[in-house]
């Protein structure tokens, strides 16, 4: 299996099973990061940190704090497909993958401003 992610540009494939997306929070300027997995069934949200509290990003109730994060298991079903949209306001949405992290940027291959990504498992034909 395989992450894709489709821009206006086109489609890039990314032969990985598990993976971090980083983000910084476009008003509070607080890193945010969820742990990901491709699995048969969909995307699968594993774990979710947020390096503090504010506007739109409170932890939920179920949240621990560990080494200065606040951290949980969301609960929700596999998803098809995650729609990141990018305001521009703070920097961009970035994969981290074996200990290094890339911006979507650079793992497409040229700037994708503000416009929508979508990632989704890759159907056959673009792997």
């Amino acid at each position: 299996m395989s992450l894709c992610f489709a821009t206006a540009g086109g489609v890039k494939a990314l032969a990985l099973t598990a993976f971090t997306l980083a983000w910084t929070h476009s008003i509070e300027k607080i890193e945010w990061q969820e742990d990901w997995r491709v699995t048969p069934a969909g995307l699968e949200l594993v774990q979710a940190r947020v390096k503090g509290t504010g506007a739109g990003m409170e932890p939920p109730p179920q949240a621990r704090l560990v080494d200065g994060w606040f951290q949980w298991q969301p609960k929700r079903a596999p998803m098809q497909e995650v729609v990141l949209g990018n305001s521009g306001a703070a920097g961009e949405w970035r994969l981290c993958h074996d200990g290094a992290c890339q911006t979507l940027s650079e793992i497409i291959g040229h700037p994708i401003g503000a416009n929508v990504t979508k990632m989704s498992i890759c159907e056959q034909q673009q792997q």
